[in-house]
């Protein structure tokens, strides 16, 4: 029903109206007495053999959302009814800062593909800890943390900081976000002497704690093997739990969307189908290399179960959706849970 009436009606319009549309539909809908129950029966799978020990962290199934859905913790009640074992939230930064200019948000229909350059648009960490302290749910949480677009990269460690105090009560784990195309100049924190001492400092900070949540760091699909042997010994050398593999792509080859319109829509990060094979790489590459040695989250062009399947084999010990859940319905994460079971 989704996919054959709801979704071209919806794509008739401007992603971002429509992403703001769902969300106030969603809030308001939830509101109704037995909607939420009504939907965790119909979109929640429950099974032990679906649970997954990760990172120290019991999840129910190994499906969550990525972050960018639900970038300020508005609507985590309302979405852990449908299914998923965790949920992202984020990337916030310090302060609130709007992003870049619109138009934003574009649909690649003929590649099930989305290009964005949001720009970490969000109303900032205090609001977004606010938010989940509020919650109802007990879904498990990730924080996507990053910096704020006028702070500069010599300063950028002092960002994640704090990102990771005003979010270190409300969140399960955190995410390093230095690999988004759309804040100027960040993913030059991926490279090797900056990243390390930005984790380090974390990691150091986040030991201080009574109770130290997993960090993980998000890397792009765009990284040579080279710089990916460089991420193995970094994530080995500050001790932090996992990496999220992997966050969008720069590259536009391949694309089954007209040349012009592409360049039309200019700069972003691509998402969605046209990055499932390299993400799948990415995974692969690290899991063999590191010989395993810590968990990898699979993202990336997750559009059906089978998708899934193809990231968990690689490597991945969970995955997570985002653009495949906009092409393929709220019923996303309950199809692709049934067939991890058939295919157990």
């Amino acid at each position: 029903m989704y996919q054959a009436l709801i979704r071209p009606l919806l794509f008739c319009f401007d992603p971002e109206q429509i992403h703001h549309f769902s969300f106030n539909f969603l809030k308001f809908s939830f509101k109704i007495p037995f909607v939420p129950a009504l939907s965790r029966k119909i979109f929640t799978v429950t099974d032990p053999r679906l649970e997954r020990e990760v990172f120290g962290i019991r999840f129910p199934n190994p499906v969550g959302l990525a972050a960018g859905f639900d970038k300020n913790a508005e609507l985590v009640d309302e979405l852990s009814c449908l299914g998923f074992g965790f949920v992202e939230i984020g990337t916030v930064t310090p302060r609130p800062q709007p992003g870049n200019d619109r138009p934003r948000l574009f649909r690649l229909k003929a590649d099930q593909g989305l290009i964005n350059r949001m720009g970490f648009n969000n109303k900032g960490a205090r609001t977004a800890a606010e938010k989940l302290r509020r919650r109802r749910s007990r879904v498990l949480i990730g924080g996507n943390i990053g910096k704020n677009k006028v702070t500069p990269n010599e300063k950028a460690v002092d960002d994640y900081l704090a990102c990771f105090h005003e979010l270190k009560d409300t969140v399960d784990y955190f995410v390093v976000n230095v690999s988004s195309p759309n804040t100027p100049n960040l993913r030059a924190l991926q490279e090797k002497e900056p990243l390390t001492e930005l984790l380090l400092t974390l990691q150091a900070e986040n030991l201080k704690q009574s109770r130290p949540k997993p960090i993980l760091l998000k890397i792009a699909p765009d990284l040579t093997n080279s710089q990916l042997d460089d991420i193995i010994d970094i994530v080995q050398t500050s001790r932090i739990a996992g990496v999220i593999a992997t966050n969008t792509t720069i590259s536009r080859e391949n694309l089954q969307t007209p040349r012009q319109t592409i360049e039309a829509i200019g700069a972003g990060g691509l998402s969605g189908k046209p990055v499932r094979e390299r993400s799948t790489e990415v995974i692969r590459y690290l899991h063999q290399q590191s010989k395993g040695s810590f968990p990898i989250i699979g993202v990336g062009g997750i559009h059906s179960p089978e998708d899934a399947l193809e990231k968990l084999q690689a490597g991945a010990s969970l995955i997570q959706v985002y653009t495949g859940f906009i092409y393929e319905g709220p019923a996303q994460a309950k199809r692709i849970c049934n067939y991890l079971l058939d295919n157990q």
